[in-house]
């Protein structure tokens, strides 16, 4: 593995860190820590605040500063490795893009007022919009990684295009339903799964509550979807390491999904299920670019 893909994983996990402290940081009603101050905190540059919910707000604005620095530096180092052209050249400029949206859309949330208590249908749809620049995001960066020492180009001409289209679709959907419903489980928490499951049937109930129920449904049918398509996607030894690999994520997301709506979402289930996700979503991306590259070879 060459040192450019090094860094470039390297720079994905801090990527996911960067993620589940956000999680965190909405888990933890912590979002307005830094007031309707940005890139400021309350604002100062440097907090002086004992407040625990500024500390955590202000934790999350660092480690982001830090990961855009590495995306830099990631696109500084891509441009100067490889050719004008080059598709690992343009993963790393729309990785940085996404790393830019990224921080716009983080901001809109604290400038606007779109954190804390706020139950609102504009902070659902910005929190969806986020969760999916998150995706491309992640997306991005781990195919800069994976071509830097793989050739070839994409080709979307053979049958599994269709097919792999429809996963990316479903989890998309998968990814905004579990949006919202950690949303919904942060904001209106069920004192019990009964009172939960009556409160998501109740058509007076907030729209967030009724909308979560949604999210468990879809992660079965996806996944059971996934798990066809993996079954067909191994026409090379690499492609069936990446589909067993999904598979076994899958069954294994499946089950802490299970047992974090059985427990009512406590914090440290929500940011494993969020990992999780985040793993499976950048081992479909790979196993679809694999496979639309061994049909382009």
């Amino acid at each position: 593995m060459s040192r450019f893909a090094k860094y470039t994983w390297i720079t994905l996990v801090t990527n996911f860190g960067v993620i589940l402290w956000g999680a965190f940081v909405r888990a933890t009603g912590s979002g307005a820590g830094c007031g309707e101050h940005w890139p400021t905190c309350n604002g100062e540059v440097i907090p002086r605040a004992e407040a625990i919910e500024t500390m955590i707000e202000f934790t999350h604005r660092l480690t982001s500063g830090v990961a855009l620095i590495m995306t830099v530096v990631l696109v500084v180092w891509a441009v100067r490795l490889f050719e004008r052209g080059h598709r690992v050249r343009k993963a790393a400029w729309t990785t940085l893009g996404f790393m830019l949206a990224e921080a716009a859309l983080g901001a809109g949330l604290v400038l606007f007022g779109l954190v804390a208590d706020d139950d609102s249908v504009a902070r659902a749809l910005v929190m969806c919009m986020h969760l999916l620049n998150t995706l491309f995001l992640l997306g991005a960066m781990a195919l800069t990684a994976w071509w830097a020492d793989r050739p070839g180009k994409l080709s979307f001409d053979d049958g599994p295009t269709v097919g792999i289209g429809l996963g990316f679709a479903g989890l998309f959907l998968v990814g905004v339903s579990g949006a919202i419903a950690a949303l919904g489980d942060t904001l209106f928490p069920s004192a019990s799964l009964i009172e939960g499951f009556y409160a998501d049937l109740d058509p007076s109930s907030h729209f967030l509550i009724r909308l979560r129920g949604y999210h468990p449904v879809f992660a079965i049918a996806v996944s059971v979807g996934l798990f066809s398509l993996a079954k067909r996607l191994r026409a090379s030894a690499e492609t069936a390491r990446l589909a067993t690999a999904l598979m076994v994520l899958i069954g294994a997301q499946l089950a802490i999904g299970f047992i974090n709506l059985g427990l009512l979402a406590p914090v440290p289930l929500q940011l494993l299920h969020l990992l999780m996700a985040d793993i499976v979503w950048v081992v479909f991306v790979l196993l679809s670019a694999t496979t639309l590259n061994r049909a382009a070879s």
